[in-house]
């Protein structure tokens, strides 16, 4: 009998074990290939997900904000905003000199930005940049950068609107003006889809719409973006001739009182803002007070009329040019004898409006001043609108009741006096102001009857054309308006040098199509007087909205009066103190 060979035995053996390794091999294939997709598929199918599956905001797009008639003054574009996953972004530290070139900063910027947000998923490196800015940092294919749309605000009218419009930050959120106050109706709802992204981080197919973006509402200023130009180019050009620290122009439309322009100086460019101080982006037609000086007499004379105490033609003494209440003293520039309601307009007398003042009951006045809003707020929703200042009839004493009457002793804003105004141009209706374009008339209030406001506009046509008005003209109309000249108020009385020089009118005088208040603040060129400062700036802006607006001139007025030989304009020149003193020798202005 043979006994096997060894090397026979393991040649029959070894093909068996190799058969049987791959056999388990294929067997643990198999079940793997099962548990991959039918056992542990749904946590899997969760874990790439999480990986490239991801839920991002569609953003809305900011509505647009336009002038009375459709004109573009806020108008949101599409851009592009880089960002990155700080964690992925880490990995490639040796791409970060070519990334820091193309997002135009130092390697050290960039280090800065994203080291300390390593743990987060999501930074921005660079907001609001063109698409083709973008397109060039996508192509170098760095890991974990990519782009989103955005949008950003552009201010085509400029500094003009500035003040009004406000701005909106880098996130397209309103921050000042009317884009503050509207925010949430013109940003709208942001919408949100699932997308899937590479490995690079960016999308590369939009896998389900979960909400769409529902787009802002667009919002008509009553701004009128012509006269809103005409009025800042002079308004800008009256501060800088006068060496004026600041100016405000408003002019709207007493029928309805919707706002045409608001204009402020200094301004800013909404559009670059870099650099520029808070304190520029105030709105001072409407957070600003003063006292409105003669500019309120009308409504003294009004008040006259409506008591039924006075008549037109009723006389005033007021010699021998100044007047005494206990240990104060109230002065006209010159003594003007016994003065008609009229006369005390256009001489503007500071002593016949307190006599007039003072005839009547201190609730009287007050009353009239409450109804055309002084005192309180306005309502146009305006971030940070003053509401301005009126003591109560029952606190006045004697010398306050007289010194209200030619506008000290209580505050209001550009558009207080402006609304205020526009109750005297519209036969007595007052309206309230508006900066969003009304769809139909406003009823308004009456506040005093026609034939009142009619008479004191005729006056203020004498305070024009015999008063200190002149320089208000414009050819071919009537200009029914009122100076005024005052003293800054400061923490212990009043600045004897500094001054604001307001003017209040309107335009045609008979059958008034628009108001304007100008005020322009501490003028150092040599003028103070609102004569001079002010009423030049109304004659620039009224002789192009005539024509812009084509309204008809009004060379004759229904029921003139005669007009009676009168002396020539006063000398305007000259400095003169506040009109209200404890010192006989101290005069007042108008």
């Amino acid at each position: 009998m043979m006994t096997p060979r060894p090397s026979a035995t393991i040649s029959t053996v070894r093909p068996g074990i190799i058969l049987g390794l791959f056999s388990i091999c294929a067997l643990a294939l198999a079940w793997r290939a099962v548990d991959l997709q039918l056992l542990t598929r749904d946590f899997l199918q969760e874990h790439a997900d999480a990986l490239h599956l991801r839920v991002v905001e569609i953003p809305a797009h900011r509505a647009m904000i336009t002038d009375r008639n459709g004109e573009p003054l806020a108008i949101s574009t599409p851009v592009k905003s880089i960002w990155a996953n700080p964690g992925r972004l880490a990995t490639q530290r040796e791409r970060w000199p070519e990334l820091a070139r193309l997002l135009e900063m130092s390697v050290e910027q960039l280090d800065a930005v994203v080291t300390p947000r390593i743990g987060r998923e999501f930074i921005y490196l660079k907001r609001h940049v063109t698409p083709d800015f973008a397109e060039q940092v996508l192509q170098a294919g760095i890991a974990g950068v990519t782009t989103r749309d955005e949008y950003r605000r552009y201010y085509p009218a400029g500094e003009s609107i500035a003040h009004l419009i406000g701005f909106t930050n880098v996130d397209d959120e309103g921050q000042e003006g009317m884009e503050l106050a509207y925010n949430q109706a013109l940003r709208g709802n942001p919408g949100a889809k699932r997308v899937l992204r590479d490995r690079l981080g960016r999308v590369i197919e939009d896998i389900e719409l979960l909400r769409p973006a529902v787009p802002g509402q667009p919002l008509a200023l009553s701004i009128d973006r012509r006269l809103q130009y005409v009025a800042y180019r002079e308004l800008k050009n009256a501060v800088q001739r006068n060496r004026a620290r600041a100016g405000t122009v408003v002019v709207l439309d007493p029928r309805t009182g919707e706002v045409l322009a608001m204009v402020n100086q200094p301004s800013f460019n909404p559009n670059n803002r870099s650099g520029l101080k808070g304190e520029y982006y105030r709105n001072r037609a409407v957070t600003d007070v003063f006292e409105p000086g003669s500019t309120l007499k009308p409504f003294t004379i009004a008040t006259a009329l409506e008591s039924g105490q006075f008549k037109a033609e009723s006389l005033i003494a007021t010699s021998p040019g100044f007047f005494r209440i206990g240990r104060h003293t109230v002065r006209d520039i010159h003594n003007y004898g016994s003065l008609t309601l009229t006369g005390i307009l256009e001489k503007s007398s500071n002593v016949g409006a307190a006599k007039v003042a003072l005839a009547m009951d201190a609730e009287v006045l007050w009353g009239t001043l409450s109804q055309l809003g002084f005192g309180r707020h306005l309502g146009t929703g305006f971030p940070g609108e003053a509401g301005g200042w009126l003591s109560d009839y029952r606190n006045l004493s004697e010398i306050e009741q007289a010194t209200q009457a030619f506008g000290y002793g209580l505050s209001v804003t550009a558009l207080h006096l402006a609304r205020a105004w526009g109750a005297l141009a519209d036969d007595g209706v007052l309206h309230e102001a508006s900066l969003v374009k009304r769809d139909g008339a406003d009823a308004g209030t009456r506040v005093m009857s026609g034939a009142t406001a009619r008479s004191v506009r005729r006056m203020l046509v004498r305070a024009v054309e015999f008063g200190t008005g002149g320089l208000a003209r414009v050819p071919g109309y009537q200009i029914a308006g009122k100076t005024g000249t005052v003293h800054k108020a400061i923490d212990n009385g009043y600045a004897e040098d500094r001054y604001l020089s307001l003017f209040a009118g309107m335009i045609p005088a008979a059958a008034p199509r628009l108001v304007a208040v100008i005020v322009i603040d501490e003028p150092h060129a040599g003028e103070h007087f609102g004569g001079r400062v002010a009423a030049p700036v109304f004659a620039g802006v009224m002789t192009d909205a005539v024509r812009i607006l084509n309204i008809a001139s009004d060379e004759v007025w229904p029921e003139a009066i005669d007009v009676e030989e009168i002396d020539a304009m006063e000398d305007i020149l000259g400095t003169e103190p506040h009109p209200i003193s404890r010192e006989p020798s101290v005069m007042g202005r108008p």
